[in-house]
């Protein structure tokens, strides 16, 4: 029997024995945060009754997440108020939503913001607005106080927590020699092309365009960079941000990861200076409830125009302007809106199916884009977990696995929600936990189909490497599936779904659209930019 089949066939019996069954059976818990039903009736391709009511507003927003809340704030910016925002859930903010459990606030998908850089002009603004940045002395200052606190990260390796994420103690000199030349291989590539976040909305050049044809894999290869612990720390970090790995995205997303912010720091071997920093890390901005926060406090001005629980099943351009149904979940009934004008701020496959008539150019889009499905667990644990030698507990926390078993995918680890708080005794806390499905076989399946107590138990056994007792002081946990959390820009598709050469091009007629699909990866900067734009030419 494989490795992988044994591991499938006892992890039941393996999690009874390590922690008891009588206590497993005493954690609560369930799937929250997305309701899968109501997005599934569009796949059900039913017959939609009449509309029961008709609305009629200047701009309609299809679609509540980070882009199109960035719509709607371009819109009041400008003075126009007479639009209105339809969203699935009964939340706003996509997959930037918090929760709370036990009263202890915690996000539900995204935790963190890098302080953006120069390009993010859009986001630099947002931040001024909301006081998290102000200018002093003639430089730009961020607010303390939603900058990650000390420590940030730490990495359990060979039996200890070390400090950051990428492996240092305990490596030999070959790995830090491939970790210089990876470094080396970053700068050359920062020399070459701008890189930028967002990215440059004009035609990518040659040199961009070959790295996108590849996967980072290949590349690496090509470069003779085969290093285990390098190659674990590169598939990681893909996997954080892309939600699959090395050999699934293209060497354009893995070089991009690095060149685009922060660079690579390569430690150097002993008998030299300990790191070589290519570039200052940037700051990082977080939040109990992670990016939750901000979409909160961009939700909040909208009141009534903010229409939640709302199914978005036809969007029509018509003779005087567009029409929108949507089934609202609440009355059971389809609801019009008669608009000028249309944002449509949905996923492509989504606007794929509800666009009636779609163009040749949204079709195609719908067809290159792959997606990867994502897990998110909010641990309730009632008071401090104990830990093993080396870096002291942190924000971000990852587990190393040199044996992944990758048919529950990829675990990237646990933030801790009262990190921010800055308690003087340790107490209650939500550990988030995240994992990665874009590389396992059916994994959006998977997803949805494996019960709440088997999710419960691979978690449980993944944190317990690190945390023996955690089963023990867990009392909770909320697991959110997202079936399509996010692009991963593969190879093949170029930089982004859609090759053009300017930002309006998502414009047409009366619709314009406007998700972080469009920049074929998902991150904060690229939704809220892409629905900025959306917004101002409305």
């Amino acid at each position: 029997m494989k490795r992988r089949s044994f591991l499938a066939s006892t992890t039941l019996p393996l999690m009874g024995s390590l922690f008891g069954c009588e206590r497993l059976e005493e954690i609560q818990g369930g799937f929250t945060g997305i309701s899968h039903e109501r997005g599934h009736l569009l796949r059900e391709r039913r017959v939609w009754p009449a509309p029961s009511k008709i609305h009629k507003t200047r701009v309609i927003i299809a679609g509540g997440g980070v882009a199109a809340l960035a719509a709607a704030r371009a819109l009041r910016l400008k003075g126009m108020d007479d639009f209105a925002l339809l969203e699935l859930e009964t939340q706003a903010g996509g997959n930037s939503r918090g929760g709370v459990i036990n009263g202890i606030a915690c996000p539900l998908g995204a935790h963190y913001l890098p302080v953006p850089g120069d390009a993010a002009v859009d986001v630099q603004n947002l931040l001024e607005e909301l006081g998290l940045r102000k200018r002093v002395a003639g430089r730009w200052v961020y607010d303390e106080r939603h900058l990650c606190h000390s420590p940030q990260e730490r990495i359990f390796f060979n039996g200890e927590w070390q400090e950051g994420l990428l492996p240092v103690q305990g490596v030999g000199r070959n790995t830090l020699a491939q970790y210089q030349k990876f470094a080396s291989l970053v700068a050359r590539a920062r020399q070459s092309a701008s890189w930028s976040i967002p990215a440059s909305p004009s035609l990518p050049s040659a040199f961009m365009q070959s790295l996108a044809a590849l996967s980072f894999a290949s590349y690496l290869a090509q470069n003779g960079l085969n290093d285990p612990d390098l190659l674990w720390y590169l598939n990681y970090c893909c996997n954080d941000d892309y939600g699959a790995g090395i050999t699934t995205v293209s060497a354009w997303a893995g070089l991009h990861y690095f060149a685009s912010r922060h660079g690579f720091s390569a430690p150097r071997p002993e008998g030299t200076d300990a790191m070589e920093q290519t570039t200052d890390r940037e700051g990082v901005l977080t939040w109990p409830e992670g990016n939750g926060w901000l979409t909160r406090q961009l939700a909040r001005p909208l009141k009534e125009r903010l229409h939640t629980d709302q199914v978005v099943v036809r969007i029509a351009a018509v003779k005087q302007g567009v029409e929108v149904d949507a089934f609202n979940t609440a009355s059971q009934a389809v609801e019009r809106w008669q608009a000028e004008f249309c944002i449509v701020a949905l996923p492509i496959f989504v606007a794929a199916r509800v666009v009636e008539s779609p163009s040749e150019f949204l079709r195609q889009a719908a067809a290159r884009i792959r997606y990867a499905p994502w897990l998110v667990a909010n641990i309730h644990v009632k008071s401090p977990l104990e830990d093993r030698p080396g870096a002291p507990p942190s924000w971000d926390n990852v587990i190393r696995d040199d044996a992944p078993d990758s048919a529950n995918g990829a675990s990237l680890g646990y933030v801790d929600a009262m990190h921010q708080s800055l308690q003087s005794v340790p107490g209650a806390t939500v550990l988030t936990h995240y994992r990665a499905l874009g590389e396992v076989p059916q994994g959006r399946q998977l997803l949805l189909d494996k019960p709440w107590a088997q999710w419960r138990d691979v978690i449980l056994a993944d944190l317990a490497r690190a945390h023996p007792d955690v089963a023990a002081k867990a009392t909770r946990i909320d697991i959110t599936r997202y079936g399509h959390a996010m692009a991963v820009p593969v190879p093949g598709v170029g930089l982004r779904p859609h090759h053009v050469s300017g930002r309006n091009t998502l414009t047409s007629g009366a619709l314009s659209y406007a998700h972080s699909d469009w920049a074929g990866y998902s991150v904060f900067e690229e939704a809220f930019t892409l629905g900025h734009v959306a917004g101002s030419v409305a």
